[in-house]
């Protein structure tokens, strides 16, 4: 058998080097890669049907990356001790792999393609999704599949003004920018990613610090497959079925009549889509029942190409867009917080023809979310979820699982946000944030980002500073050079464009992008020119939000439950627990709250919630009491507990109980201790006289609190 393993090595600079490898593994694939870096290891695999489907009018491209828990010596967690659906994080690396290759295959491919990424054994200082795209490049590079790669992608962060590649997990926590670069030789695909309010330039920089790594890393790809025969000729497909004169005919009769439409500057989303269906139909109707079952697909292919052709000579040729606006007018926007009163928070920000409720809602340490990913474990006290109901953009659709789409925008406004959150000091709360959908035209994870700011001052998160959010699009003739960048794209212009830019900020600066670009040869001038095009769009969006709210509401509102937090010392823990739980229950039942105890490093932090401010303090000096240390000489008011015959039991704290002799009651002998008329639930003060230094025992006394009786 054949096993010969034909390998090539990336230096990526600080003592880092990655291998990619080939031969050896999954040989059935129509290609495989071993990725090494360090302990850490990628397996990713690529195959295609070598038929193309019929009626194909899009990639069928699906990229899934999944980790292995044995990789890092795990069981998964759960029920089912196996990897099953994939986690959020599993999702959102798929997806930034995606949409830097699926930009490289031919225009004419439309063979069903698999790629999956496998994180086979990790070291727990690597975070792999930066090496997932650079895994998939080659498994593709090094196989008979058309694949006008090869790209790369690489981490790009910066400690103390210094770029670094791929920064370690430990590193990340000194960044103030931390994005994914992705790109081919000559050009930059995609970047995604979050940052510590940064400018513009600093941006840029980033990315073209990331851009000389990819260089090198698509180098040795494409050296990697030059000794690979089997890449050397890539497989043919048969043309697909084309009608040059329907075409021909098509562009002839229709080009006109859609520029005419598209000129009208129709503002409705759905009565400009009506007008163009009206030319498309009226088109179709002049051909018969079974003309049709043989050139429907094609009028549909054809109509749409000159669709897109027509949209952007107009904007090109007018400087005006299909609403009618200017190329950096932003549509109308209306805002209002404090909409549903049951809610923490909620505000509604709508731009045109896109619409965000978002609510917050302020949770206990009970509500963190578990991360159980095979490398990153722990815990997550910020969440945000966008839900995207198929009645936003008027359409019947089946609600099944949150999507790929729903994850990614989610993420986005996550990392956008996230910079300006109160740190734990400031913020005992966990906080989620959840943006609904209602209406949608265009950049839908940019108005979550509005609504979201806005949710959070309206429920009394001190969040740092507003953050607003613009997606920004590019029309370009590479011919003519002509181009128009476009401010707050709608959903036509995302999809005829050539580039989707989403950028979110403060007013000092840049905190999170995601960038996808759909041609080649975007030059950073015309970048600059966008982000700077960004920046004025993005402040005015943040004026237009200030005007209902400009800054976090001075008080969180009356219903939502108060968290007070006491650091104790560990070894008190313990005791405010009690015994299979006994103290920390019968404190939740007396009071009404919800206790939270938690070791944290040499100390115990103990969380106690509830509405009602008396309960909380009840607890506090109930818990103040249990980590009080009794010092001898005080005085102490305490509960008789119990009567024995040589005196009686005090509780003089929680949890700490102390000896009264029978002969420290009080000044007179007492024979029995009933004589001291005293029982068990009465209340009396004691002075703490000793401590047993071995056995910790109290020993207390009453008489030495009352006055001497005078000698007869």
């Amino acid at each position: 058998m054949n096993n010969q393993e034909i390998k090539t090595t990336i230096d990526l600079g600080d003592g880092k080097a990655v291998s990619l490898s080939t031969g050896k593994l999954a040989k059935q694939a129509d290609g495989a890669i071993v990725l090494t870096m360090g302990d850490t290891m990628l397996l990713a695999t690529v195959t295609a049907k070598k038929e193309v489907s019929e009626n194909k009018s899009f990639l069928p491209l699906s990229v899934d990356y999944q980790e292995k828990y044995a990789a890092t010596g795990r069981f998964p967690g759960g029920f089912f001790k196996r990897e099953a659906r994939p986690m959020e994080h599993e999702i959102l690396i798929s997806r930034l792999v995606d949409r830097a290759l699926r930009p490289m295959f031919p225009d004419n491919y439309y063979a069903e393609t698999q790629v999956l990424i496998s994180l086979i054994s990790a070291d727990k200082n690597t975070l792999p999704d930066a090496y997932a795209g650079l895994a998939a490049s080659a498994a593709l590079s090094v196989s008979d599949i058309p694949f006008n790669g090869p790209i790369s992608e690489v981490r790009v962060g910066r400690i103390n003004d210094t770029f670094i590649i791929n920064p370690s997990i430990s590193q990340l926590t000194e960044v103030d920018i931390d994005i994914i670069v992705a790109g081919t030789k000559d050009n930059i695909v995609m970047v995604e990613g979050e940052m510590q309010e940064i400018s513009e330039k600093e941006l840029l920089e980033a990315i073209r610090f990331g851009h000389e790594a990819i260089k090198v890393q698509c180098q040795a790809q494409a050296d990697l497959a030059a000794k690979i025969e089997k890449a050397k000729t890539k497989r043919e497909y048969p043309p697909l079925d084309e009608d040059h004169e329907l075409e021909e005919r098509i562009r002839k009769e229709l080009y006109d009549k859609i520029y005419a439409v598209a000129k009208k500057a129709i503002k409705n989303k759905n009565e400009r889509k009506d007008a163009f269906n009206e030319i498309k139909e009226t088109f179709i109707e002049s051909f018969t029942e079974e003309e049709l079952s043989e050139k429907q697909n094609l009028i549909e292919k054809y109509f749409d190409v000159l669709h897109k052709e027509a949209i952007r000579a107009l904007v090109l040729d007018t400087n005006i867009r299909l609403d009618g606006r200017k190329p950096a007018e932003i549509r109308s926007i209306w805002t209002e917080v404090n909409f549903l009163p049951a809610a923490h928070g909620s505000a509604i920000f709508t731009r045109g023809e896109t619409q965000s409720l978002t609510t917050v809602t302020l949770g206990t340490k009970l509500d963190e979310q578990i991360v159980d990913g095979a490398v990153v474990e722990g815990t997550s006290k910020f969440m945000l979820h966008y839900n995207f109901p198929p009645f936003c953009t008027g359409e019947v659709k089946m609600m099944r699982f949150t999507s790929r789409r729903e994850i990614g925008h989610g993420n986005l406004a996550l990392r956008a946000l996230k910079p300006v959150m109160p740190d734990e000091q400031e913020n005992p709360y966990t906080i989620r944030v959840v943006s609904d959908i209602l209406e949608s035209n265009g950049s839908s994870s940019m108005a979550t980002v509005c609504a979201g700011t806005m949710a959070l001052m309206d429920a009394g998160v001190k969040i740092s500073k507003p953050v607003s959010g613009i997606a920004m699009g590019l029309i370009a003739d590479p011919g003519s050079k002509k181009y128009a960048i476009l401010s707050d794209i709608l959903g036509d212009e995302d999809a005829l464009g050539d580039m989707d830019f989403k950028i979110t900020g403060t007013a000092d600066g840049i905190t999170a992008c995601q960038m996808d670009i759909k041609i080649e040869g975007l030059s950073y001038e015309l970048m600059e020119k966008a982000l700077e095009q960004a920046k004025k769009g993005r402040l005015h969006i943040l004026q237009e939000m200030c005007k209902s709210l400009s800054k976090p509401r001075e008080d969180f509102k009356s219903f939502v439950p108060r968290i007070v937090k006491l650091t104790v010392p560990k070894e008190f823990i313990g005791a405010i627990i009690g015994p299979g739980g006994k103290v920390i229950q019968e404190m939740q039942k007396e009071s009404g709250s919800t206790i939270v105890v938690e070791e944290v490093g040499e100390y115990g932090v103990v969380d106690i919630v509830s509405e009602n401010k008396a309960s909380i303090d009840w607890v506090v000096e109930k818990i103040k009491g249990i980590t009080t240390v009794p010092e001898i000489g005080e005085t102490y008011k305490g509960t008789i507990k119990s009567i024995v015959a040589f005196g009686m039991f005090i509780e003089i704290l929680p949890g700490k109980e102390g000896l009264l002799h029978i002969s420290e009651i009080e000044w007179r002998r007492l024979n029995t201790v009933e004589d001291s008329g005293l029982k068990v639930g009465d209340e009396i003060e004691v002075k703490l006289l000793d401590v047993d230094n071995k056995t910790g025992k109290l020993k207390l006394s009453r008489k030495a609190l009352l006055p001497r009786p005078k000698r007869r």
